[in-house]
């Protein structure tokens, strides 16, 4: 493991050299297929070092981690050309994805906690330094305060443990079992904001909403992981404390994600229709998880995955017509299939990823999460019915309004997308429908 957090340390010196933007993003695919040709992983932590190890749920979330960051860069072109603080921006990257591959890939549940709280930082100044309106202020309040506020009394549950148990290696921490009501809420709360579970959302759609697309892209691809992968490692101890008050967590997401979709039927900001759905999509995850039984911890982690890539590309598209139209509104932004037609197959290509269609990851995903969710229990078949159907409806609502009817006035050029887009928007999908063929690395980390 420490060698790829080297060869990050590494790109260090070369993002504050002057013309070495796509140098930069070109390293860090090296380093992505380095680290895919590593793959020796199994469900035990392997490439161990004093606090880096590596099993399959790290290894995934490393990769999605890479991937994300290196497909950041190539859609922030706009940062390259209109020269606003390129080294400046390179350096924030890096030092994200740093804090990044530390809190996913090592075994104490302590530094893990660290490093998830980093990655505040370097997120928070991506949006109020490179974000698009002066409410970008806002948004980052929202996000400080709401992550913070929760994070204290999971610090000090952290303490608690290592006062009991003397450590906070995750595999040491799995022979105990607690079943402590206020160490249950303490540990779970931070992680719960972090996914977000519908109540503590509302940092999401303004954080989202305000920050660049590289800001959007690793929000919606990584940061929401980070609750999802904290819950799986502290479950393994707070299983007693789960089984008495998951029905509680479960309730409020599924009729959260419901309540969310139709929100999403609202919207007429781009950026905030796939932000929402996002939410929608955790909350679905947030369920799995919470069931506590092998479909849905494994369910979860490729509903994950998959929403990190579909998100992510989503959020790139709605960027290339904000980059044309200077508007991501669904009033400005019709008639796209007149202004930039081959533009509409990778819309409809990611709003059916979106909605879970086959071959994507994402069916993969739900599946295995409505088979868990059902086996909790049988009542929940109406609310994720209805889930799934509104789902659909807000991918095909944000598809059809973007791609059809009469093309907006103002809008009297004509320009197809570039190259670097089209290759940008492959390497969103092409991963998301080629890893349902490879669905065992997903089901084999338990």
């Amino acid at each position: 493991m420490m060698k790829f957090i080297f060869f990050i340390f590494m790109i260090f010196p070369i993002c504050l050299i002057n013309n070495m933007f796509w140098m930069v993003q070109n390293m860090l695919f090296m380093l992505t297929f380095l680290f895919i040709i590593f793959n020796n992983y199994s469900n035990y932590f392997m490439n161990l070092s004093y606090f880096l190890g590596c099993d399959l749920l790290s290894y995934s979330l490393i990769l999605l981690s890479l991937w994300i960051s290196s497909l950041m860069l190539m859609a922030s072109e706009t940062v390259f050309k209109n020269n606003n603080y390129k080294n400046l921006f390179l350096f924030n990257v890096l030092m994200l994805l740093i804090l990044l591959v530390l809190a996913f890939g090592n075994d104490n549940l302590f530094l893990f906690y660290l490093f998830f709280e980093g990655s505040l930082i370097p997120t928070l100044f991506l949006i109020l330094g490179w974000g698009y309106q002066p409410e970008r202020l806002q948004a980052g309040l929202y996000l400080l305060f709401y992550t913070l506020l929760v994070s204290l009394p999971m610090m000090i549950g952290l303490f608690y443990l290592y006062n009991e148990i003397g450590s906070m290696n995750f595999y040491l921490m799995n022979n105990y079992m607690f079943d402590l009501d206020i160490l249950y809420i303490s540990m779970i709360l931070a992680f719960l904001v972090k996914m977000p579970m519908f109540l503590v959302h509302l940092w999401l759609p303004k954080a989202h909403v305000e920050a660049p697309i590289s800001g959007s892209m690793i929000l919606a691809g990584i940061m929401l992981k980070l609750g999802g992968y904290g819950l799986m490692r502290v479950y393994s101890f707070l299983q007693l404390s789960g089984m008495k008050y998951n029905f509680l967590w479960i309730s409020i997401s599924l009729v959260g994600g419901i309540l969310i979709s139709l929100v999403c039927l609202r919207q007429t900001d781009m950026k905030s229709l796939i932000a929402y759905s996002s939410v929608a999509h955790m909350g679905i995850v947030l369920g799995g998880l919470m069931t506590m039984n092998f479909w849905g911890m494994c369910g979860s982690l490729s509903l994950m995955i998959a929403h990190g890539l579909c998100s992510s590309g989503l959020f790139c598209l709605a960027n290339i017509s904000y980059e044309r139209l200077g508007s991501r509104s669904l009033l400005i932004n019709k008639g796209m299939l007149n202004f930039m037609p081959s533009m509409a197959l990778w819309w409809f290509l990611l709003s059916s990823a979106n909605m879970a269609a086959p071959p994507t990851l994402n069916l993969l995903g739900e599946i295995s999460l409505l088979n868990s969710i059902i086996s909790w229990s049988w009542i929940s078949m109406l609310l994720l019915s209805l889930l799934s159907f509104f789902s659909a409806a807000y991918s095909l609502y944000l598809y059809a309004y973007t791609q059809h009817g009469n093309i907006y006035s103002g809008v009297y050029s004509f320009m197809n997308g570039k190259i670097r887009e089209y290759l940008l928007l492959l390497l969103h999908w092409f991963p998301l429908n080629l890893l349902i063929m490879k669905s065992e690395i997903s089901f084999l980390w338990l």
